[in-house]
């Protein structure tokens, strides 16, 4: 039975087929933008490429399609996510509204996704991500491309009651989590953030996490993320939205609400409110910020302008 690894790629039919002058440029525009293409209808590419529709037609049954629909169709396999929200913007028409329109609905979408997040949530796993949060030897937070973001939240959070932990972001990128996590070992926690759009190196370090003997938590958007079949525990957060790939409000929601969960199983969250209270009061705006910031080095050493400076001794004679 042929499956749809068996069937040839857009480039292979491109190469095999005998193809006219206007279909070549059709051809090489698609091979030069394949995701463009895979988000166009018909008569967008063939105003770009200078073609009638009819030729346009004729160049997807060159290729063994039955159109150009069915073309279309074969380009797209493999850039579902990737197009999503040009798919969902494309399907939905522009309708007249204004600024405040717009705002109020993505509020209200927002809401929605927060209480669909809530409902969603499963007590066992909420008890074991907290435990395995405060139980870890050292947590690890894995977050790259847009989540990188989520994840510095999440560290702000944990480092009040977590000894160790580590957020993997930095300037290198992806090789700079890799070169952490090769020390990860069984007793560390890695908690691990993606969603749509998914970047394959957050999957690829999450896999070698758990091949080293780490668990692993996964914040993702549901039981299908990619994500989410490589974790121990996994925690989703709902996030329709109608012009971007995710809902990130939820996300941050769901960050919230477990750092709060660990915050109370810790016991010691009045304590580390005081401390945290305490390091930062001198930076605070307000009165007292000039009074118990320290001094640096500089203005215990220098004299003051009032302040003679004095010379040195004179030397006593033999």
């Amino acid at each position: 039975m042929a499956t749809a690894f068996d069937e040839p790629s857009i480039a292979q039919r491109i190469a095999r087929a005998v193809l006219s002058p206007s279909h070549r440029r059709i051809a090489d525009y698609v091979l030069d933008h394949p995701l463009r293409v895979a988000a166009m209808p018909i008569d967008e590419l063939a105003s770009i490429v200078g073609v009638s529709v009819a030729t346009a037609n004729r160049f997807a049954r060159a290729l063994g399609f039955d159109g150009y629909a069915q073309f279309r169709t074969a380009l797209v396999l493999g850039f579902e996510t990737a197009l999503a929200p040009v798919e969902k913007l494309r399907g939905k028409p522009e309708k007249p509204a204004s600024a405040a329109d717009i705002l109020a609905a993505t509020l209200s979408e927002t809401a929605h996704n927060i209480d669909r997040t809530r409902q969603g949530l499963d007590t066992e796993a909420c008890k074991r991500a907290v435990a395995a949060i405060l139980g870890a030897r050292r947590v690890f937070i894995l977050g790259l491309g847009s989540s990188v973001w989520l994840a510095g939240l999440l560290l702000r959070k944990l480092e009040l009651f977590c000894d160790q932990v580590q957020l993997l972001a930095s300037m290198e990128g992806s090789s700079h989590a890799a070169r952490i996590l090769h020390r990860v070992k069984p007793g560390d926690l890695v908690i691990a953030i993606a969603f749509p759009r998914y970047l394959s190196d957050t999957l690829l370090l999450t896999r070698r996490a758990r091949e080293a003997g780490a668990d692993v938590l996964a914040l993702t958007e549901s039981p299908g993320s990619p994500l989410a079949s490589l974790a121990t525990i996994a925690l989703f957060a709902h996030g329709e939205s109608q012009f971007f790939a995710n809902c990130e409000a939820s996300s941050l929601a769901l960050i919230e609400a477990l750092s709060s969960a660990v915050a109370h199983a810790s016991g010691r969250s009045v304590e580390a409110a005081a401390e945290l209270a305490e390091a930062v009061l001198p930076w605070l705006h307000g009165n007292h910020a000039g009074a118990l910031r320290p001094s640096s080095a500089w203005d215990r050493q220098a004299p003051s302008p009032s302040t003679p400076r004095r010379g040195p001794k004179p030397r006593q004679g033999r």
